[in-house]
């Protein structure tokens, strides 16, 4: 069932927050404009995602019982800011108006702080970007208030489905971020100079992030990619995606890789699991003078490796929040035959910033940058998602995707989809 575009009811359907491991679908109050900045929209599709779970355990402080999950959506504006005049002297929505289909990376960003003026949208300093526990409900739900909409939303073109559109918000642009953040590009570039091989990647996990990298590894070089779990499932899907899948539980992936590579190990390691023994392996993975790239979220208390064993073996490591938004300097890059080889773009991208350092550079224009690779339809990345699901289904989906049962790998849900697809929740 579609969902029936205009005004906005007094309440709607949403996935909330009530405790450890517990979250309801309840039907709370629809969001509202606040500021001349926002917009509503109307929710086609939404995520979840793997940073969703840490809220769901209490591994993040500050949510509120009754907060709205969840930070993956896709959908069509149904308000603005500008419909509601001029508040505090700020100008209302000015890039969109009703009826436009929008995505949106899963940060805000406000476009005019030094950090979006350089394309690190991910770190912009309003308060209104802090989402769920500064009081930013989420996107789990039938209505999302989107703040500083102008600089946060993306348009999303008419040859792009919403599953590929929620994809692009968060996890592809998080999968490429880390393969960039290898620099995987600078020794493929490095290597065809001198007539050798491309870099060997290994990539820890095989969630959806992870399977994603692989495709991000490919088209920034890599000569072979090794992707290591121990789900079977996840590694199938690995090895259609190009990587070389090591079953932890069958072999020793470390032993694996070096014998691969003539004993060195790794060229470039992606972590994306988040657990200190996934970053354990990625430095004994990782060669000497190699690279690693986290994108899983660690602690002090948990951290398996001293500044010294990175230093003895004189390894780089880069970890951060992936800035999936371009606010700034896109249209100098959407040019010629890059506009078909996302990792040019990046290049490209990186070139046209000179006071940036290329890797870092690289990381800020995923969002539009993946849209050409994702328009070409060469990969299918929907394939990662495993099940998908009505909203009204939340409880049951979380618990799904916590326990990884029944191979899932990625749940979507329809929040306008009354029927509830027993067989996927059963399979």
């Amino acid at each position: 069932m579609g969902a029936p575009h205009g005004a906005i009811p007094d309440t709607h359907l949403a996935i909330t927050f009530h405790g450890k491991c517990i979250v309801k679908v309840e039907t709370v109050p629809a969001p509202r404009l606040q500021e001349a900045g926002d917009a509503i929209v109307q929710v086609d599709l939404c995520g979840l995602c793997g940073s969703d779970l840490h809220p769901y355990h209490c591994r993040e402080q500050g949510l509120d019982a009754g907060t709205v999950m969840g930070h993956e959506f896709v959908g069509h504006v149904v308000q603005t800011g500008k419909q509601a005049g001029r508040q505090a002297g700020r100008a209302g929505v000015q890039q969109f108006k009703a009826g436009d289909r929008v995505m949106s990376p899963f940060t805000a960003s406000c476009g005019a702080c030094f950090y979006c003026r350089h394309n690190l949208t991910a770190r912009q300093v309003m308060p209104a970007s802090g989402g769920c526990a500064l009081g930013l409900h989420g996107a789990q739900a039938q209505y999302v208030r989107v703040p500083m909409a102008d600089a946060t939303l993306a348009l999303v073109p008419p040859d792009v489905s919403d599953e590929e559109a929620l994809l692009l918000g968060d996890i592809f642009s998080t999968a490429y971020f880390a393969a960039c953040n290898a620099g995987i590009a600078e020794l493929a570039a490095i290597a065809a100079v001198q007539r050798e091989a491309g870099p060997v990647v290994a990539i820890v996990g095989c969630g959806p992030v992870a399977l994603l990298a692989v495709l991000g590894a490919r088209e920034l070089g890599a000569a072979s990619v090794f992707a290591i779990d121990s789900v079977p499932e996840r590694l199938a899907m690995a090895e259609r995606f190009g990587a070389v899948p090591l079953n932890r539980d069958q072999l020793d992936p470390v032993a694996a890789v070096r014998e691969a590579t003539g004993g060195r190990g790794a060229d470039c390691v992606l972590e994306v699991v988040g657990s200190p023994s996934a970053l354990r392996t990625a430095m004994d993975l990782v060669r000497p003078g190699g690279t690693i790239s986290s994108v899983g979220c660690h602690t002090e208390a948990t951290f398996p490796f001293s500044p010294v064993t990175a230093y003895n073996k004189n390894i780089t490591y880069r970890s951060g929040r992936c800035s999936a938004r371009c606010v700034y300097g896109l249209t100098a890059v959407h040019s010629g035959a890059a506009a078909h080889r996302p990792g040019l773009i990046l290049r490209r991208s990186a070139c046209c910033q000179a006071t940036c350092l290329p890797s870092s550079a690289w990381c800020r224009y995923y969002m539009e940058c993946l849209l050409p690779l994702v328009r070409s339809k060469k990969y299918d990345i929907t394939a990662v998602i495993s099940h998908r699901l009505p909203l009204s289904a939340g409880v049951e989906a979380y618990q799904l995707f916590d326990s990884r049962a029944a191979g899932c790998t990625k749940v979507v849900m329809r929040p306008w989809q009354q029927e509830e697809p027993q067989e996927q929740l059963e399979a």
